[in-house]
């Protein structure tokens, strides 16, 4: 089999790396994350534990958090 070299940034290797499984080189976690032709349900939930998830969570709590001050001051209290 043939390989190729990628290289990628510290920030994308550490989020490729929390996806990969302890038994999974990182070409099957590729191969995994990018099969289109699979059931998209198979993701459900692929993200807990890991710190994209931690940090999107943290995201929309932000988000939420400057709607209702847009809101607040557009409109009152």
């Amino acid at each position: 089999m043939a390989t190729k070299t990628v290289t990628v940034t510290e920030e994308a290797y550490e989020r490729l790396a929390a996806f990969k499984g302890d038994d999974e080189s990182f070409s099957e976690t590729l191969l995994r994350l990018t099969d289109a032709g699979g059931d998209p349900m198979e993701m459900v939930g692929a993200w807990a534990g890991t710190d994209y998830a931690e940090a999107a969570e943290a995201g929309i709590d932000e988000f939420d958090e400057s709607m209702v001050d847009r809101h607040d001051t557009l409109f009152g209290n």
